[in-house]
This record gives C-alpha cells, structure tokens and sequence, in this order.
C-alpha cells in the first residue's frame, strides 16, 4: 500500500552546486554602500542640486543595467557614468570622491554653471569621456592635468573662459578620438596631435597662434578659424620668415648706416614737393572739368555704398563728384544674370531708381526698387569673404540652377571683394515673421490654421528639395527661420536666404546663422543637416503658438529659453490648450490634426541629433495631415478646451 505522505526530494549535487552559485552571484549584485555614500557625498558639495531629488541612500543607484537615480549611468549593476546635464547645477566638484568608484568611465556636466579652477579630473584616471563644454570653468590648466589618463577617448570642454596654452598632456593622450576647446581663451601654440585615433578637433575661436601643425593639416578649416594668427593648411599659408643678412652683408649695413640715413631725407623730401605739385596740377583740372552725369557716376562707384535715405520714403543714389577712374574689367560693375528667363538690366538702373529701405538683417540691409516695370528686393552683405571670386561666381551660378515653387529665385548678383548685392523678386505678402508678430490684419479670419498649415507643407517641401539638390555643404539650409519664409499672393511660402553658407564668414555664421543655435552646436561645436530639421521644428511651434523663438537672439542654444522646452512644460502640466496661438483661427473638427502636428514640431526638437526624427519621416507625417472640414466649412476661435482624450493621447504618445 502506497503512502501519501510527501517525502523529501532528493537534490543531486550538481544541481545544488549551480543555485549555490547563483545565489552568491546575486549577493554579489547588491550595491556596495560605500559608493552610496560617494555620492550623497557628492551631491552635498553642489548647490542648486534640487534635480537630484531622488538620490536616496536606501535605494541602489542601479538596478542591473536599470538607473534609479536621475543622471546615473549603469552597466551590469555598476555605475558606468554620470550624465548630469541642463540641471544648473553649480559649487565644487569633489573628483576626490569619484575617483573611489572604480567603474566610472564617463563623466558629462555639460550645460550647468560651474565656475572657477578646472577640476583636477586626472584623479578620474579611469574615464573614456569627459564633457564639460558649456559651463563657467576659467583660469589656466596645468600642463599635467591629463596626465595617465591613458583611457580617455573623448574630450569636450568648449564655450568656458580657459585660457593659457593647451595643456601638452592633452597631445600625449593615445586614445584620443575627439577634442573641442573651441569658444575659450587659449593662447600660444597648438601642440602637435600625432594620434592616429584623432578624428574630430574643433579650437576655433581662441587667442592661438603659430603654423597648424602637420598632423592636423587635413582637419576642416572651421576647426582653426577664429584666430587671428593662426596660419598654414588648412587655413592660409603662413608668410615666409624674414630673410637674414649674411654677415658682411650686415657689417656693411652699419657701415654705411649714416650715409643711408642722409639718402633717406633726401628721397624723402624730393617725395614732399612732386605731392605738392601733383596736388596742385590736380585741382586745377579738377576745376576746369564739368560735372559728371549720373550714370559715369554710378560706374566709378560700383557699390550701393553711397545710398543715402531721402525723407522717410525711400532712397537716392546721390554720389559726390569724383575724377574719372582707370578703365575696370569688363565684368567689374556689372550684374551677373544667373537665370536666362529673366529680363536684364545694369547696376546703373538698379541704383538709379528710387528705393526703400525694407529693414536691416542680420546679414545687411534690404531696399525695395523697380527696374523696367518690375519690382525687385536688393539684399547686402558685407560678410560674404571666405571664398574668392571663382568660387563665389560658382556658387551663385549653383544657387540660380536651384528651381522649385517654395523656393524664391536668385535673379542676379553682384561681386566685390568689400560687399556683396543679391537680387530677388519683390514678393508682396512680405514675411510670415511679419504675419505672425506684427499684427498686420490679413482678413477677418486672420492667420487661420488652413493657411499655417499650407504654409508649414511648403516650408517642408522646399526645404526637402534643398536637402536632396545640395551634396557638398554639410548645412543645405543653414538659417530657416520666420522672417525667411515670405508669402506669396495665395500665402504659398517662398523660402529666402537659403544655402548660403558656403560663402559667410564663418565668425558672422556662427553668431548670427539658425543652425548654430541648435542644441547639437552648443554641446559638441558641430551642425549637420539634422540642424536643418531642428530650425524646421522650431518654426513649427513658431506658427502653431504665435510666440516669436527669443532663443534666436542668444550666442547659443540654451534649453530654459527654447521655445521647445515651454512647449514640453505646458504639455506636462496638462495646459495643452494654451499652448496654440489664440489669434489662429481653426476650422470644426481639427483640433486632432493640429496636436499632431504640434508632436511633429517637437520631434524634430529633439536635443540629441541623433536620435531626432529625419527631414524624410517629418515630411511625410506633415503630408498626412489634412484639414478636417465639416459640410458647412465652420469655424471657431481655438478657445474651447482640448478633450481629455487628446490630452492624454498627447502625453503618451508626443
């Protein structure tokens, strides 16, 4: 008779062996308390660490590969890295401490506050990356600062005020992938970087000085620009040395050092009296002469420089009289045409004719003028030198090949080495910045959400067209923004200003240029065609809140001021409603279709170019959405609230 009572199961010995070790590999997960304590220790030595608010010593840092504390980085139940960036933290950094968590490979603080002395990171011999762009850290770095840091790949402490030379310890580092300084104060010369590792350097914008050297001739120029006496590939070559006198040479020279002196006075003088005389000769030719025409005028000056404003209407070409200049080449003074199907005149009936002053750019200003019947926009630009005359005749040539209805066409242009002229169409509807912030009356309707959305799928359109026709730059567009967006008669948008960069002085585009704004150029110093579609998000939310993106007039991108960080902080704090511009006229039912292209304009603000959408999948989302209509084509102010579903929908989904 069989029992029914339970017996104990016999467990083999292999089996008891492999949970025994499963179990003490799973003690041996649980965190060391020590690097708890490390921590908190840490954090106590900052100040406005309130975005640490969840480093708590009764939980574990890391679960697994699980970060439990904001800004840590874990790997296999260890911390790997701490990424504490946009927090305004600022106080001392205790390195001291850190150098006891023997995992730590990364360390980031990009975008805080920090100030005074660089922190002596060389106790964090361990770490691959070190970012500390974007701070306040000032004062010299001692040349060993990174001295055994034989790990160390990436390296990026642009935009602080560091200055002295740069540290040769940073040369000697084997592993080095990429280096940024740029936006400091470093002086004296750039170390030779032999690394073959080194694939990325930006030092532009500091005090250097010196010949590049060889290992870094094939970098891009704009890694150097930015100081003044820095010279050889690949900027300009530096100038020769002076040539030495032999020594007989030099012996005779303070022989004769008398003799030459007397010489010296003699020239000198014989050179006083043929002035006077030449002077004299000429005013009283100058004298007999009749004034000259307008036009022989308009030819010696070549340039718009003259203008001068005539009342509050417009302007005058009014140059004073001046002697005949030596004859010019034949294309000197001439507009160059670089579309066959427009109507050609000369420069003299470009300045000739009235003109009023549209505004002042952050390039130059702009005049309004008819020539034979048509109306024309004169742009100018005096920040037009990097590239010589071929290579700006070339350029132009490609930009009048560009053809596309949400393009508005280069007509004609004009080279001088001082300013450039660059002649478009007039277009009548002016810019939709002007619609937006300056509550010009368009109809009763006003900007309603039809015609924003019409102008956002034109704007996506020929931005798509430039990104597809331009190769070489790396930045097709480069300064999409709301006062380069004109509106045609039927608010079809033009856009203007388009692939320029090529040409600008790389000082003037990274002050004044969209792209440099973005967040991409503020962390790491570079722009890619990504930054394109970051410009493309922010007008996105330009048009669909009214409010006009006051980071634009900062030196760099900075997340407290972006209009995408305000946008984000309504949207968490369920205010979606208030987020649309009140002014914007919606048509019944399509409160849906403007949230989601609201999501659209924030993808494309991702701050991470890599993982922000691409100019392909942001256009077609755009190209998907329609205005709802309902049979009697209502329309309401967007004034009542949006549903709990869609705010909902927005939150889990944008």
């Amino acid at each position: 008779m069989s029992s029914n009572k339970a017996r104990p199961e016999h467990i083999p010995a292999s089996r008891f062996l492999l949970v025994l070790v499963l179990i003490i590999q799973f003690e041996g997960m649980s965190f060391d308390p020590s690097e708890i304590e490390i921590l908190l220790k840490f954090k106590g030595a900052l100040e406005d660490n309130g975005a640490l608010n969840n480093w708590f010593p009764d939980i574990s840092p890391c679960s697994w590969n699980h970060p439990n504390w904001n800004g840590v980085l874990c790997s296999n139940g260890s911390i790997w890295g701490l990424k504490l960036e946009h927090m305004g933290l600022k106080g001392v950094l205790d390195v001291d401490s850190l150098g006891s968590i023997k995992s730590l490979r990364t360390l980031s603080l990009m975008n805080n506050k920090f100030e005074g002395p660089f922190p002596d990171v060389k106790k964090l011999g361990a770490l691959k990356s070190v970012y500390l762009s974007n701070n306040g850290f000032s004062g010299t770095i001692p040349d060993d600062a990174f001295a055994g840091m034989s790990m160390l790949k990436k390296l990026h402490l642009a935009n602080n005020r560091l200055s002295g030379h740069i540290p040769s310890s940073i040369a000697a580092l084997p592993k080095l992938l990429e280096l940024r300084l740029n936006n400091n104060k470093f002086e004296g010369k750039i170390p030779d970087f032999k690394q073959p590792t080194l694939t990325t350097i930006n030092l532009s914008n500091n005090e250097l000085e010196g010949e590049i050297p060889a290992s870094l001739s094939k970098m891009d120029a704009p890694s150097f620009t930015g100081n003044k006496n820095l010279c050889g590939p690949p900027l300009d070559a530096c100038p020769p040395p002076p040539s030495q006198p032999p020594p007989l040479a030099a012996e005779l020279s303070q022989e004769n050092d008398s003799a030459m002196k007397i010489v010296t006075i003699v020239i000198a003088v014989a050179l006083v009296i043929a002035l006077i005389a030449a002077a004299l000769i000429m005013f009283c030719r100058k004298n007999k002469k009749s004034q000259m025409d307008r036009a022989s005028s308009l030819e010696g000056s070549n340039s718009m420089r003259d203008i001068s404003l005539v009342g509050n209407v417009g302007v005058v070409y009014n140059p004073p009289p001046q002697a005949a200049e030596p004859p010019k080449k034949p294309e000197y003074g001439k507009l160059s045409f670089v579309r066959d199907d427009e109507q050609k005149f000369d420069l003299q009936d470009l300045l000739k004719s009235s003109a009023e002053v549209l505004g002042s750019g952050t390039f130059g200003a702009s005049y309004k003028t008819g020539v034979q019947g048509r109306m024309y926009v004169v742009k100018r630009y005096k920040q037009m030198n990097k590239s010589g005359r071929d290579d700006f005749h070339e350029h132009m040539r490609r930009i009048g090949r560009l053809s596309h209805p949400n393009l508005l066409p280069l007509v004609a242009y004009y080279y001088r080495k001082e300013e450039k002229l660059l002649v478009y169409a007039f277009v009548d509807n002016g810019s939709l910045a002007n619609k937006l912030h300056g509550k010009q009356k368009i109809d009763q309707h006003g900007l309603d959400w039809p015609r924003r959305l019409k102008i956002i799928k034109g704007v996506v359109k020929g931005l798509v067209y430039l990104h597809s026709e331009i190769h070489n730059p790396v930045l097709p567009y480069g300064h999409l923004k709301s006062s380069n967006v004109l509106l045609g008669k039927s608010f079809d948008p033009l856009l203007t200003d388009y692939t320029l960069r090529p040409v600008i002085n790389p000082e003037s585009a990274h002050k004044f240029m969209v792209a440099y704004k973005s967040p991409e150029f503020a962390r790491t110093g570079s722009i890619s065609k990504r930054s394109d579609v970051w410009s493309l998000g922010i007008l996105i939310l330009e048009v669909l809140t009214g409010k006009f993106p006051e980071d634009f007039l900062l030196a760099q991108y900075d997340s407290d001021t972006s209009l995408s960080t305000w946008v984000n902080q309504m949207v968490k704090e369920k205010r979606l409603t208030e987020v649309f511009d009140k002014e914007m006229v919606e048509v019944k039912h399509s409160k849906g279709e403007m949230i989601n292209l609201l999501k659209i304009g924030l993808s494309c603000c991702e701050e991470d170019a890599e993982t922000r959408i691409s100019l392909k999948d942001a256009a077609e989302k755009i190209e998907e959405i329609k205005v709802v209509n309902s049979n009697n084509q209502e329309a309401n102010t967007f004034t009542s609230s949006v549903s709990p579903e869609e705010e909902s929908s927005f939150l889990m989904h944008g």
